[in-house]
C-alpha cells in the first residue's frame, strides 16, 4: 500500500480507549447497524476503515436537554486507517472482523452521516513512514519488562509472559499500547507518537509512573 492507494475520506469508527497502531492487528465485534453499514460499505470499496477515538470530555458533557439528540462527540485529530484482512458475518446479520493498521492519518473535516455513521476527509501525507519497513528501536528492553510486570502486579493483572519476553521489540512496541488500559489521553498519546523511539519512551514514562506505589492513604484510582 502507498499513500496514493489512501482514499481521501474514510468511514470512521470512533471507539473509546482503543487505538490501532500501524502493522497491529485489532479484532472487532461489529454489532449496531450503522457500524454493521460501515463495514459493508468497506468491503464493497477500499476495505479501509478509520480507527479514532472520541475525546473523553466530549463523552462525558450532558447537555441537559432530553428533548435533542445528542451531539456528536468530539473527536482526536489523529487515528489509523485499518484494512479489512478478515471477516466473519454471524446469522444474526453481526459480524466479527479484524483490521490491520495499515497508516495513521489526520482529521480534516467530517463531512456528514452516511447510513448513520460518520466520515471525514483525512490526510496521511504527515505519516508517509508508517508504510515503510519498521525502524530498529534503540530502548532499555529489561527496564520496560520490569516496569510492566510492576504495573500488572499493582493493578491485577495477569499476563503471559513467555509469550510477551518471546516478542521482537516491534511487535513489543506495538502490542503494548494497545492491550495495556491506558486513559484514552494517554493511548493518544502513544499513537501519535512520532517513531517506534519516540512510543518507546511514552510507554516506558507511562508504566513508570502507573506502576508507582501509591501514596499513603491514597487511592489506586483517580475520583470519577
Amino acid at each position: 500500500m502507498t499513500l496514493a492507494d489512501l482514499p481521501p475520506e474514510l468511514g470512521l469508527f470512533p471507539l473509546r480507549d482503543t487505538v490501532l497502531l500501524p502493522r497491529a492487528k485489532l479484532p472487532l465485534n461489529i454489532f449496531e447497524p450503522r457500524y454493521i453499514a460501515l463495514v459493508e460499505d468497506a468491503m464493497a470499496g477500499s476495505r479501509l476503515i478509520g480507527m479514532i477515538q472520541p475525546r473523553r470530555d466530549a463523552m462525558d458533557e450532558d447537555d441537559g436537554d432530553e428533548m435533542q439528540p445528542a451531539p456528536l462527540p468530539a473527536l482526536y485529530d489523529i487515528g489509523c486507517a485499518g484494512r479489512i484482512t478478515s471477516m466473519t458475518e454471524r446469522s444474526d446479520g453481526t459480524y466479527a472482523v479484524t483490521l490491520l493498521g495499515m497508516v495513521r492519518f489526520r482529521l480534516l473535516r467530517e463531512t456528514g452521516l452516511h447510513r448513520g455513521y460518520r466520515r471525514a476527509r483525512i490526510d496521511a501525507s504527515s505519516f508517509a513512514s508508517d508504510l515503510t519497513d519498521g525502524e530498529d528501536p534503540f530502548y532499555d528492553r529489561p527496564r520496560m519488562i520490569t516496569a510492566l510486570r510492576r504495573y500488572c502486579r499493582r493493578r491485577g493483572f495477569g499476563a503471559r509472559w513467555s509469550v510477551i519476553e518471546q516478542m521482537d521489540d516491534e511487535a513489543l512496541l506495538i502490542t503494548l499500547p494497545m492491550i495495556c488500559p491506558f486513559p484514552a489521553a494517554e493511548k493518544q498519546a502513544l499513537l501519535e507518537s512520532g517513531s517506534l523511539n519516540d512510543r518507546a519512551r511514552t510507554l516506558q514514562t507511562l508504566l513508570d509512573l502507573a506502576g508507582h506505589e501509591p501514596e499513603e492513604g491514597a487511592s489506586d484510582h483517580p475520583p470519577s
